[in-house]
């Protein structure tokens, strides 16, 4: 028996120690800082904490586009981890999402990690961070622990991490080689820094069009913490920057998100003083545009803030900076550390005040909201694809809205005319008025012309939805609230019809594109109009889509999937019995070409903008389920091109000797789709159309313009100088286009589109090509900052042009039409050109 007892001790003993939370290197095998950490070992990590320490729950969230798994960790002291979702209710309670009165005084206090893959250092130090809190030998995390939640997202971009530091210890050397010369400081394209798609997570935050931003919102809006920390890198030869932030700040922050930031800042200074370690503040990193990761918990009543060590993928472990002194990933990882560890004793040494101002911030945002406009209005008549797309976006920001119900004449802003007047407001208009809990988020989205108290700024400086989404709308200063609940038209599901002779389908919205492209990849033959029809008491604008019996006679249940496809999309179908019109052309006229399913290649590798790139391949990978052959430059012979059909070069810096083939290629038939920079392979050639100027006398007009704010500059003084260098550039400008609704790029647009300008590119009208989108004039401009020396060529400018050359298309694009993915009005335009021009 005795032997038995001493068994049971030694194995209870042994149990003891196995069951002892480790530290990060005894867990991993080598210290922080002696390599980078592949995703699956952080989250192992994370996994092991959790299993060990009472402190910790872990939570997974979701899935990136290469199934590995997001989480977040809930760390706080034993007796508030038994009672998370009394904390999370009373954060909903707080901002009026719920009623009640909160039960505890228990701030949340989250912060994310690694939301670009190759600034690695990130998933490092939240592993050191996470340890410290339930370290037993920590004096001071219990005591932070008590009154505080903390919410630690260890990898916000798993798939962009792994491709750097799969990278990375391929090319690392043994001994450290700091010099940036070396193979391991020469990330290629296209880096670790975007997801699979290639996109900017820390610019997805408001839009949530990546699958790892739409389920971590989602989490987030559950929870809308009090505080938000976003850790980045920064380049090598930048020290540290942590808040307070730079100019421009939104109008909408109030002084205690400001204060706060001020508090932390100082916390963190003492910290950074006493090792000795350089930073700057209130530099760089503004608060405006609205889907960052310190902006958008701004704007849903937290303190947003950006972390920023400077290093990035290009110093990997260790990398000389411009003194010679070498930035260590070792020394990264405690300033992250250090950071967020003086954020969490922030926030615990002014719980109660924090927890005072955010449920301040709802109640009075709610109550007395303090922007011009109170109320905004997206008008029923706009077409409905396009509204629930809108709608989409609002609910997954928690964004409430209803219906009018009423009829009036009102003083607003319209948004199409860009100025003030009476606004006519219809029983089924849409309302979004500001007296709601998400209140500062909804103003910030709909503004239409944001307050620039400084003109540098990090970012595009104007985003309203109205123009993204092409929806007709004003806003008002006055409340309005909608007298009805919003409800869907019911929608009756198409049936198979065998004596249909055409179903026919709208055409102004990206939903349809999706229906085109799923009819396609069926083999199901479709046609368009070239001109407006009306047949049966229907009428049908150019553009709309033609699935007739004739031609797809070999289609296998042709009525069962062209209906089941239209269900799937809650897209209602126009039908006909005939093909003799009432007016307009018949389904046999020329006028009704059919659309041939394109083979689509698409150029990235070096020299090619990597984001322009990822949002092409997401909207035809993921959005519409299209097949795309992905090329590098160095394929472009004729022997490969021959095998497609449509060619998209993304914007970029192309080599000279890709213009003839490319040339050659499209006088043989092809379709070249250029967006931005990658017109500069066409452009002022002698014999081409693509000129910046439409004669000598224009050139010569607008070069005295700038040559005459040049001279004005040179008495400029010295430290002045990059504010006047913004006199050049355009940063998130939107302008008015006059689109050819005759021309197949045009269908869908009635006539107008909004482009959002970021680049200082201007081109003159083709002479002998297709304008089918161009700027007409000063009064275009809506809203945005654009530099004054390059505003006045924007007039008589082409935006979306097409040169016949040969058999086939040269598409112009000189602004992205779906930038971010956000921008849902450009991609018909997009599609436009894919599949319906050139037919």
């Amino acid at each position: 028996m005795k032997k038995f007892y001493a068994i049971f001790s030694f194995m209870l003993l042994n149990f003891s120690v196995l069951a002892q939370t480790q530290s990060p290197a005894e867990f991993l095998g080598y210290n922080l800082g002696e390599r980078f950490t592949p995703h699956h070992k952080v989250a192992a990590y994370y996994q092991h904490v959790a299993a060990t320490s009472d402190n910790v729950v872990l939570k997974e969230y979701g899935k990136t586009n290469e199934l590995r798994p997001l989480m977040v960790a809930f760390v706080s002291s034993q007796e508030n981890i038994e009672r998370l979702e009394t904390i999370r209710t009373d954060n909903m309670k707080r901002a009026g999402l719920l009623e009640g009165d909160p039960e505890l005084s228990i701030p949340v206090h989250w912060m994310s990690y690694n939301v670009h893959g190759n600034e690695a250092v990130s998933s490092e130090a939240t592993m050191m961070t996470l340890f410290s809190l339930v370290d037993p030998e920590s004096e001071t995390s219990g005591d932070w622990l008590a009154n505080t939640l903390v919410v630690l997202d260890p990898c916000v971009n798993p798939d962009g991490q792994e491709r750097y530091v799969n990278w990375y210890q391929q090319k690392m050397n043994q001994v450290l080689q700091p010099d940036l010369q070396s193979v391991e400081h020469q990330e290629p394209w296209p880096g670790g820094r975007p997801n699979h798609y290639l996109f900017d997570l820390n610019r997805d935050w408001a839009w949530q069009t990546q699958v790892e931003t739409q389920q971590r919102l989602a989490l987030y809006n559950e929870w809308l913490p009090q505080v938000h920390l976003d850790f980045h890198e920064q380049g090598i030869n930048s020290p540290y920057y942590f808040a307070p932030a730079a100019e421009p700040l939104h109008v909408q922050l109030t002084d205690f998100q400001q204060e706060y930031q001020e508090i932390f800042g100082r916390n963190t200074a003492a910290y950074f003083d006493q090792n000795d370690w350089f930073f700057f503040t209130k530099e760089r990193f503004d608060l405006l545009y609205p889907s960052y990761g310190d902006t958008y918990p701004m704007y849903n009543g937290a303190i947003g803030m950006t972390i920023e060590q400077g290093g990035s993928g290009r110093a990997g472990i260790g990398g000389y900076d411009a003194q010679g002194d070498t930035i260590t990933l070792k020394d990264r990882i405690i300033h992250h550390h250090t950071t967020g560890i003086s954020a969490i004793e922030t926030t615990s040494s002014i719980a109660d005040r924090v927890l005072e101002a955010y449920e301040q911030y709802f109640a009075e945002s709610s109550t007395n909201p303090s922007g011009p406009y109170k109320s905004f209005v997206i008008k029923g008549g706009n077409p409905p694809a396009k509204v629930k797309a809108l709608l989409e976006l609002l609910d997954r920001n928690g964004i409430r809205y209803g219906r009018s119900g009423k009829t009036g004449n009102f003083n607003g802003f319209s948004y199409q005319n860009g100025a003030s007047g009476r606004q006519f407001l219809a029983e089924d208009d849409i309302v979004i008025n500001a007296f709601q809990p998400k209140s500062v988020l909804a103003q910030v989205l709909f503004e239409p012309e944001p307050v620039l108290n400084d003109s540098i700024t990090y970012d595009i400086t104007s985003w309203a939805l109205p123009y993204a989404y092409g929806l007709e709308a004003f806003a008002l200063e006055n409340r309005l609230d909608p007298e009805l609940v919003y409800q869907p038209e019911d929608f009756t599901e198409n049936q198979p019809d065998q004596d249909v002779l055409a179903y026919i389908a709208p055409w102004n919205a990206t939903v349809h594109v999706k229906f085109l492209t799923g009819l396609l990849q069926e083999g199901i033959r479709v046609r368009y109009n070239e001109y407006p029809f009306e047949v049966a008491g229907q009428a049908f604008p150019a553009g709309s889509l033609i699935i007739s019996r004739g031609g797809n006679e070999y289609v296998n249940g042709f009525h069962e999937k062209v209906t089941s496809l239209a269900n799937s999309y809650k897209m209602s179908l126009g039908k006909t019995q005939t093909g003799f019109m009432d007016r307009g052309k018949d389904f046999g006229s020329s006028h009704v070409p059919i659309i041939q399913k394109p083979s689509i290649a698409l150029v990235g590798g070096e020299g090619v903008s990597s984001l322009n790139f990822g949002e092409i391949w997401h909207f035809l990978d993921s959005e519409l389920k299209y097949p795309v052959v992905i090329l590098e430059t160095d394929q472009l012979n004729p022997a490969v091109l021959q095998q497609y059909d449509v060619l998209i070069l993304p914007s970029g810096n192309y080599k000279e000797e890709l213009h003839p083939v490319l040339t050659e290629w499209v006088a043989a038939g092809g379709k070249l789709l250029a967006m931005e920079a990658a017109l500069d392979l066409f452009a002022d050639r002698e014999e081409g159309l693509l000129q910046s100027y439409a004669s000598e006398e224009e050139k010569a007009s607008f070069e005295s313009q700038a040559t005459a704010a040049s001279i004005s500059e040179i008495t400029t003084p010295y430290l002045e100088r990059e504010r006047m260098e913004i006199s050049g550039y355009a940063a998130g400008a939107i302008y008015e286009v006059q689109m050819d609704r005759s021309h197949p790029l045009g269908y869908g647009s009635e006539g107008k589109f909004y482009t959002l300008k970021n680049n200082n590119k201007r081109y003159a009208l083709l002479k002998s090509g297709i304008n089918a989108g161009y700027i007409n004039d000063q009064d275009s401009h809506r809203t945005g900052f654009i530099g004054y020396k390059i505003k006045p060529g924007m007039v008589n400018s082409m935006v979306f042009g097409i040169e016949q050359q040969g058999s086939g298309q040269l598409i112009y694009m000189v602004d992205n039409p779906m930038f971010r993915s956000f921008w849902e009005a450009g991609k018909l335009i997009f599609a436009n050109a894919l599949f319906l021009s050139g037919n």
